[in-house]
Parts: C-alpha cells; structure tokens; sequence
C-alpha cells in the first residue's frame, strides 16, 4: 500500500502530517503563516492561512509539473523575398496558434504566477505526424486552411512550424500564495473555509480537481481549470445560492453540500464532466431542527454531519441517483467537525479533549462504521519523560469497551488527562426520516447501517463526563488560538486539533498500519537498544537456516533409503459433478461425473489421470486424459456459469479445450487449485518461478508462467509451443516484464505498478498451493464502456428511435452486442461497481456513416481485489516498462529499468537490485512529446514509441549516466504508425497500428540507431525480444484444426547470428492471450552438430505462417474471451 498523509490543524496554527508509514506528527515547518482550515487530496494540500487567503502545497514528486507552450510561426511566398513574414491582408497572423486565429508572438507568453519558471528557451519542434522534417522544421501546404506536408512542393505558397518552450511548477513542498481574484478583479471579502475534491466526476487524467471556497459573506466560490498541468487552477466564479453559506464540503465524485447560517443543509446538484460546478441547489432539512447544522462532511457515498449541540448524524440512502439521501441516523460520539477521507473513512475531533478520532469498521456495506478510535501517536519532537511500562507497551489508538453504554477510562501515573472511547454497539440510534426526501430518485445502493447505536449521545471526554453545551454554538469551536512562544504544550500534554483532513489519507477498515494495531512501537529509548538489522543481513540468516535445514534433512534421510517401502504405490481418488461442453455436434453443456486419480510410484513421483465419465446414447462412456500430459488449466470468462479450460499438447493445436463447469465459484476454485497442484507434482515444480521464467497474461488479467526447457531454443528441432507447460501465479495485471537477474514488474489496468515479491500462489490458490510469505493483498481497477446511439429525424431531432437496420440504441463498441446501463455487468464476479456512471462527449459519426447519427460513450469503473506475491510501487501510475536485458551469469547492480508513466512522460528507475527490486526513485527524462512504449536491449540500447506513432533511440545511455543525453528520432516504416517496440541483445522488433512486424536493419556499435526497416509478417499484436535474440509475439488470429483463437503465443523458428529475422512460426497456448515476455530466458541452447544426410534433411523446418483467415468461430474456440 502507497504512502498517504493525513493532514491536521492544532488550536495554535501549526500544521501537521501524519504518514500510513510512519508513527508520529510530523509538523510542517514551512508554514510561515497560522493556518485555520487544511483540505487535502493525494496530490496537495490546500489550506487557509490567518490572513484569510489561500495557499497551495503541491507534493514534490520524481516527474515534475511541466506545461508545454506552443505556437506557430507563418509564412507566405514570394516572387521577391521567396518565403517571408509578409502575409496577405486575409492572411492569419505571422505568429498564431495553430488555429490560426490568435495573435500568439514569443513575447506574448507569461509564467503564470512566481511559482513557475522557464527550463530553457523557445526552439523549433522537427517531427511532424511521426515523421522528422527537414532542418528548421517547415511544413508546406498551397494555403493555411490546406493539409500541411513535410516535404516542398511546386505549389506550395505557404508554411508554417511549431515553436515549443516548457515551463515548470516549482513551488513544491511549500506553502504557496493564491491569488484571490476573479473574472472581474479582486474578490470582495476573504475566504473563511475551502473543500477539495472532485477528481473521480468522470475518466479525466489524474490530476483534475474541484475547489469550493465560502467568503466570510457567505458566498459560494469555485476555483476553475485545476489540473495536473495547472496546479493553481485559472481563477475563481462565483456560485449562486439560496442563502449564506458558513461551511461546505466536497467528495471524490459529484456530492458537494453546504451549510446555511439558519443551520440547514443545500445539496448541488447537476455536477458532471461538462459542468463541474454543478446547476441547482437543493435544501435538506437539518438533523435536529431545535439545533440547526453546523459541519458537514460528504465522500464517495455518504454524508456525515454536526449540529450545534456537537452530535454527529449519518445520512442514509446516498448514490449517484440521490445525492440527497433518504434520513438521519444519530451516531454516538460528540465532535468539533467530522472529515471523510479515502474509501469513505472517517474522522473527527473530539469537542472536548480536542483529540483526533478514526472511525473503525467503515466498509462498502457498513458506511456507518462501528467505533470512534482516538489517534494517540506523538508529535516530533516530544519527550515522553514519564512514561510507564504499560504506554511503552500501548497502542496509537487507545483500548475499544466493548460492554454496551460504558466509559474506559485510562489515566497515566502522572495523573494527567483521562482518555474514553466509545464502542457503537449500543441500543438504538434517533431516525429521523426527512418526509419530502423520503423516496430516491432511482433505485439506491443498498449499505448495512448499525441501528443498534445508542439513542442517548453521549460525549467523548475525560471520566466520560460531558461538558455543559450551550444550545447555540458559533464558527469560534473551531478556531484557533494565538500562537504562543515555544512550545505551547507540556511535557505529558496531548495537542488540541481544530481540524483534520483525510482527503489524501489511503487506509481502509483491512490497512494494516502501525497506528491502527493493538500493539504500539516503543519510546525511542528503548527504540534504541534494540537491534539494527538490515535486509542484506535477514535474507543471509533466512539462506543460511534453509540450507542447514536441507542438510539436516537429507542426511537423515539417507540413512533410511535402503529400508524397504511399506506401501509401493498409493492412489487417492477425489471425485464430483460438473458440466462438459460436448465435442461435437450439437455442442451444449452435458452433465458429467469428474474424477481426478492420483497415485505416487515407488521413487515417490507422483503422477494422475482426470476421467470424465457421460452418457451418449444410454451408453456409459468417458473420456480421459493424463495429468502429466495437461498443458495449462485456463479460468474461463463466462456470464452465466463458473467454468475453466483443460489444455493438452494436441488440443492447443487443435485450439479445442475440454471445457468444464462447476456448480459454484468457490468449486471451481478448489478443483483449479488441487488440479493446478497435481499438474506441478507430476513435472517436478516446486516454488515461485524461476528466474528465466517465460510470462504471460491474458485478455482478463490472469497471469501466467512456464519453466523454459534448455531445448526451447535449440536449433533445428527446438521444443514445440504446444507443449509447453503453463502454471498460473495470483495476482492481477495488464502486463508483466523480467530480466534474467529474477528482477520483475507488472503494470495493472489503473496504471498501477507492483513489483514481484518472490512468492507463489495467491488469489485462488491456498494452503499448500502457496507460499505463506511474500502474498499481499492487491487491487486492480478499469473501466466498462457502453455507447449511447440516437438517429435525427426532421421532426423529433436525435431520438432513441432507429431505423430496424440500425444497431441497438445501447450497445458495445462494435453496435452487434445489446448492451444497456441496467444489463450490463462487471466482467466477471471478482469485480465490483465502484463510483457512479459518467459520460464522454459525442462521437460524431458511426464508423460507416456520414449523418445523421451520432453517439456516445458511458463508462463506470469497476474495482477487483485479489492477492498475489506483488507490491505495489507508489507514487507514479505507468502504462510501459521494460528491463535491462543480461545473461544467465552476469551481475549488474543498479538494474537499468526504465518506464513510461500514464501521462507519456519516460522515466528511469534509480536503486534496483536484487536486494531492492522496487528501487528508490524516478529520474525523470526530458522528451518532446508524450510516449507510449519503451524497451531496453543489450548494451542499454533504449528505444522507445511516440503516442503519434514515431520512433526514438536514446544516445549514451550508460551505467555512468543511465538517463543518457538525447533522444535520435527514427524514421517510421512504409509510414506506419508504430504502437510497441522490443530490443534484444542485436536486434529490435517494432509493432504497428496495423498489426505488422518490423524488423530494424543494420543495427552495428558504431551506428546503433540501424538503417532501414524490413516487414516480417501481419496479424501481431506483441513482441517480446529475449537475450538471445529469440522472438516470441502474440498473434491476433490462428487457424487450428477445429476453431480459431484470437490472441495465441507464436515462437519464431530459426532465429540465428546469420539469421537474426528467423524462418518460420511455431504456435502455443491460445486464444485470449494479450501479452507475453521472454526477456528472463537466457538459457542457451545445447549445441549439437547433426550429420548431413542429405541435402533436403539438412534444410530449414518447412514454414508454419501465420492464417489470418476469417472464418466463424467456434464457442468453445476462445477460452478466454477478449
């Protein structure tokens, strides 16, 4: 789990961080100002200061903020001056944008604010389309409004070429100024609270935010064009409102409310990707009508708030169909202000002891949560002289009670303050049902809500006593008080909060956190006496232990091996019901009896046979088939029933599995998991894989490896794809890459990046089918799209009603498949909706049509958690990495790794080894444009792919400077536009949009960047290039005997020194398959010189090519259907 903060305010201004990592109040010292109010998200903090404005804190990261300004330069020819500045009078601007319509000269563009700099001067942009131009970087065309061209030709009259400068954010760690002016000049009267939020209202880029500010007038203001690129955003609009607003709040998504001065609630409502500030205001009765609201806290889904008598109530029924709710539900507890964080957690401040409380239990189907937990961590800093043994020994979050209504009370010897919390497991919470608000819009998502809290609130506080409450309360509960000099507490006092934000902390009710255990860290003096033990020093005990274990157990063993046997040969039988998708005609699923014998010989190999015994007929029969002889066992994605896929070497040439359902889900789990095991007892694997592992991933994010045999590249009769044995790893990703050294890295489908931990197992394997060590709990998130599509008639406009030839008015990409909000579902039972639905702009056309039709896409994102032998490596999404490429026996420390983040930006991996294979940091590589695919070969040559589809190789790339100097452009082949690249040792393989390989020539030391590009095939979807050379992709469709597969492992055949583009195609596992990666096998092969017996014996193997055939699919053909 990444690192996260969770920001707070004490009474005297001072603020402070305290980190998912760490284990105390770290206070932040760059604070030249008292700051009343923090709100805070995962990439800044904003805060208001004692003078009433507001500031900015940007988190540093390893990819800076840099904004890419351009402009063009125009010209016309001449008879005269030939090409000039002088324009026609109906001409655009000499310097434009690329419109053509404003007027953008070089000195015209101005750092936005102090807090930006330039990185260096204006200069010319020499790539045009994926293409470099000529020096100087000119484009040609007959007139401005024309398609523009790279090279000159005789009627073209005009040019122009692009001018780029960068500037860069560098007000990072530091509190800094926001102007506060509007659209018409300077605001009226100083802001008095802010909330942020806003970044999941729809699919846009990382980095898009909501800003709410209240005035002291109690005016609504939204801070407009906040983004990853314009941290500041671009100026403030005023909102308009149905009264005087003192607070308000700001969730992840679309739920903003606010409280008027008389105590009531207004919900925004209409907020959506176009319109983030929302159209309407909607007024919610308060909690407790007698004491009107004073704070409320909203998150993805829920709303929590305060009355002026200090009670916290909880709002029922919200979704994105009511953002209003349906009722109130008091809470136990009596709190300052309450804050929602991350996942929906929880936080308050007692309005008494002034100390931070976590709300324990909150999860999906228990929002509410069950107990207040009090944060009792130290700030930096502070001496705990007195301390007794039982606070050495405590906790960060004081002891729960868990008998009903009673106080736990928790004095030091010292006898300072008394600290009581409360467990909600009490009687009875007041409901309070708003009746014009009673019924949703929409149907709501249902959530558990604890009704058994207590009727009676009762307060937080010392001796659980609860202080006299006024039955008015103003804004001053929450204020600050005057910063004193030195430090303003005592040696045993706790800090008194006025606020806290949780806006950017990433816990859960599951997060295993040092401040969240019973179990608290030592005072730093008895910190000091303990051990200091580094990882080098616990991986060489662990090594050392294991090895003395081993030979404790074999020499005692080797004392009893010439006892005879008791028992010769042991069976075991497990059996069950399952359905089977008939071979032949007519397919349908057929009831099965399934049985799995294994049995072990008297050297103790183990070994099985799967039965599969049916009628046909009225006649018994059964089909079999040797675990021994099983390739892989495929999870299969299917709607109605849990099934999974059973591969031998003959029916992936076939391309036709034997396709098994189970009853349930968790069945089918355990016959996966015991089969999977019985499979690897009867090759002899044992433990993770290996370091010269092949792996692989398919269309649904399954991972998949296969121990390489030393033949796998032997020449001429190299071991066949098809049997080749494939085992599954846990864990969930998009794509997996590896080195030969054992370092590997996977990407998931929300960019995250994990690292391989060593383990095996996880996800559905269990128990003796993984290790114990080494599985962590991992989480992967994508979207699901549906489109929208209306036709025009003269008399309605764009309705839903079609033409009978038209595609569904819901459908999928391609408009054959129906596909509704209400109908359609996560890809599969692991996945659950998360957030609301949102939607993109209109598409013009349909992909065949030229009017009168348009359409548009919805998407809701979905979220799987699953385990596996991965961690994740924070903070920087990615959507490419790639390894250094090395031999079996080679060691290279650092491990040149290099990455393109989901933003297109290149980066360098610094601090990897075999110890460290997350590294340490990112150095950031300074590129033109945004690139989408990079790989690192022999020799750390680095090429890498543009998003416009042109190609790179990065010079000077060394382990002295691993970031190198500059970047070569390459010529793109046949004007192709490139989409993915791999190096080898010698050699580089570029994928198109099209589906062609490409083969770099003339690759030498001298001239790396190579001469030419030679087409070696279509129908590709990957490549992945080895140490050796050695060429595997994934084809987009292979022909077999019965059906055709769509995303099958091919193996080049043939590759060779003299030879490095190989001879012909062998094929593996398929279909559904979507990535694959060889860059760990650098097992050469043995070297055998066969005798030539004749000439045609001594030729290369006859070609299998590629069938990129179009013919209809079989259902059983597709095991795991993309």
């Amino acid at each position: 789990m990444p690192v996260s903060l969770l920001w707070a305010v004490d009474v005297y201004g001072r603020v402070y961080s305290l980190s998912t990592g760490g284990q105390q109040w770290e206070q932040c010292h760059d604070a030249v100002l008292e700051f009343k109010r923090v709100t805070a998200v995962q990439q800044c903090c904003w805060g208001i200061a004692c003078d009433h404005h507001i500031y900015l804190n940007v988190h540093s990261s390893d990819v800076p903020i840099r904004y890419q300004e351009e402009t063009y330069e125009n010209q016309r020819w001449n008879p005269k001056d030939n090409f000039s500045d002088h324009l026609l009078p109906s001409d655009r601007w000499h310097w434009s944008d690329i419109t053509g319509l404003e007027h953008q000269p070089l000195d015209s563009f101005l750092l936005p604010s102090t807090n930006w700099e330039w990185e260096g001067d204006w200069y010319v942009d020499e790539n045009f389309g994926g293409e470099p131009t000529e020096k100087g970087g000119w484009t040609y065309a007959m007139d401005f409004p024309a398609t523009y061209m790279k090279d000159k030709k005789w009627n073209s009259c005009v040019r122009r070429r692009r001018w780029i400068r960068y500037r860069r954010y560098k007000a990072t760690d530091t509190w800094a100024k926001i102007p506060s002016e509007g659209q018409s000049g300077p605001l009226p009267d100083p802001f008095n609270d802010i909330s942020c939020g806003g970044w999941e209202i729809s699919e846009e880029p990382r980095g898009r935010l909501s800003l709410w500010a209240v005035s002291l007038q109690g005016k609504v203001w939204f801070r407009d064009g906040i983004h990853h690129h314009s941290p500041e955003g671009d100026g403030w609009e005023e909102v308009s409102l149905p009264g005087e607003v003192v607070q308000i709040s700001c969730g992840p998504g679309d739920l903003v409310w606010a409280v008027l001065w008389e105590g009531q609630l207004i919900v925004r409502e209409g907020i959506t990707r176009d319109s983030p500030q929302g159209s309407s205001w909607v007024v919610v009765d308060s909690p407790n009508p007698e004491a009107g609201a004073i704070h409320v806290a909203v998150g993805d889904n829920v709303v929590w708030a305060v009355t002026k008598d200090n009670k916290v109530w909880f709002r029922r029924g919200i979704n994105s169909h009511n953002p209003c709710g349906s009722g109130w539900i008091g809470m136990v507890g009596e709190m300052v202000m309450v804050n929602v964080g991350l996942n929906d957690q929880v936080w308050g401040i007692s309005c008494v002891d002034r100390a931070v409380y976590f709300r324990q239990g909150v999860t999906s189907s228990e929002l509410s949560g069950k107990a207040w937990k009090v944060v009792n961590v130290p700030r930096d800093g502070d001496i705990r002289s007195h301390s007794s043994p039982n606070s050495l020994a405590g906790c960060f979050f004081s002891d729960e009670v868990q008998a009903q209504s009673v106080m736990s009370e928790d004095s030091d010897t010292e006898g300072g303050p008394q600290r009581a919390v409360l467990e909600v497991g009490c009687p009875l919470p007041a409901l309070v049902l708003s009746p014009s608000l009673s019924g949703g819009l929409g149907d709501p998502q249902w959530s558990n809500v604890d009704l058994e809290e207590t009727q009676t609130h009762l307060a937080v506080g010392p001796a659980g006593v609860r202080g006299d409450s006024p039955d008015t309360c103003s804004l001053s509960s929450v204020a600050t008080y005057t910063l004193c000099q030195g430090d303003p507490y005592g040696a045993d006092e706790h800090p008194l909060w006025a606020w806290v934000s949780g806006g950017g902390c990433g816990v859960n009710c599951h997060s295993q956190l040092n401040w969240f255990n019973s179990a608290t860290a030592l005072a730093s003096s008895v910190q000091s006496m303990s051990l200091s033990i580094s990882p080098a020093q616990t991986a060489a005990w662990r090594k050392q232990i294991f090895e003395q274990l081993s030979e404790r157990s074999k020499r005692e063993m080797d004392h009893f091996k010439h006892y005879e046997q008791a028992i010769e040969q042991s069976v075991w039988v497990k059996k069950g019901t399952m359905q089977w998708w008939r071979d032949w005609k007519p397919h349908k699923w057929v009831d099965v009896r399934f049985a799995l014998e294994q049995f072990s010989g008297p050297e103790g190999n183990q070994d099985g046979i799967l039965f599969l015994y049916y009628n046909f007929n009225e006649e018994k029969k059964y089909l079999h088939a040797f675990i021994n002889e099983v390739t892989i066992l495929v999870p299969v994605l299917n709607d109605s029933k849990h099934t999974f896929a059973v591969y031998t070497a003959e029916r992936t040439k076939q391309r036709w599995p034997i396709r098994l359902a189970a009853a349930t889900e968790v069945e089918m789990h355990d016959w996966l998991a015991l089969l999977s095991v019985s499979c690897c007892d009867s090759r002899g694997i044992q433990g993770p894989p290996s370091k010269q592992a092949i792996w692989s991933v398919t269309c649904k994010g399954d991972i998949f490896v296969c121990e390489p045999s030393p033949s796998l590249e032997a020449c001429p009769y190299p071991t066949p794809c098809d049997q080749m044995f494939w085992r599954q790893v846990g864990g969930h990703l998009r794509l997996v890459e590896c080195n030969s050294l054992g370092v590997v890295w996977g990407v998931g489908y929300d960019h995250t990046a994990w690292v391989y931990t060593g383990g095996y197992g996880g996800g559905i394997f269990q128990g003796l089918a993984s290790s114990t060590d080494n599985i962590y709990t991992q989480t992967d998130v994508k979207c699901v799209y549906i489109y929208e599509n209306q036709r025009w008639n003269p008399v309605t406009g764009y309705t839903n009603r079609g033409l009978p030839t038209d595609r569904y008015m819901w459908s999928d990409a391609t408009g054959l498949q129906e596909c509704t909000k209400a109908n359609t579902k996560p890809p599969s039972p692991h996945w659950t909706w998360v957030g609301t639905t949102s939607r993109t702009k209109y598409l013009n056309l349909f992909p065949t049509l030229k009017d009168f039709v348009r359409r548009r896409r919805w998407a809701r994102k979905c979220k799987l958690t699953t385990t596996g032998p991965w961690q994740e490596v924070p903070p920087i999404p990615l959507s490419d990495v790639t390894i250094v490429l090395c031999g079996a026996q080679s060691s290279v420390e650092p491990i040149p790794l290099w990455a393109i983040s989901n933003k297109g930006d290149v980066l360098c991996r610094l601090g990897v080894t075999l110890l460290t294979p997350a590294g340490t940091s990112w150095l950031h590589v300074g590129t033109d444009q945004p690139f989408k695919s990079i790989s690192i070969g022999g020799a750390n040559q680095v090429w890498a792919i543009a998003r416009d589809g042109s190609a790179f190789y990065r010079g000077s790339v060394s382990s002295e400077s691993p970031a190198g100097d500059c970047w070569y452009h390459i010529p793109c082949p046949g004007r192709q536009k490139l989409q993915q690249v791999s190096v080898g040792r010698t050699s580089v393989y570029t994928v198109d949009q099209n589906g062609n390989l490409w083969f770099r020539q003339g690759l030498t030391p001298s001239y790396p960047q190579g001469s030419s590009w030679e087409h070696i095939c279509n129908n590709v979807r990957k490549v992945s290039v080895g140490p050796l050379d050695q060429v595997w992709i994934i084809a987009d469709k292979v022909q077999g005997s019965h059906s055709l597969s769509c995303g099958t492992v091919c193996h080049r055949l043939g590759v060779q020194p003299m030879e490095p583009k190989g001879q012909s195609w062998d094929y593996g596992i398929g279909g559904g398959w979507d990535h694959i990666t060889v860059r760990g096998n650098s097992i050469e092969a043995p070297r055998v010189r066969m005798p030539s017996l004749t000439p045609s014996l001594t030729g290369p193997p006859p070609p299998r090519s590629l069938l990129p055939v179009m013919i209809t699919e079989m259902e059983n053909g597709n095991a795991v259907r993309c």
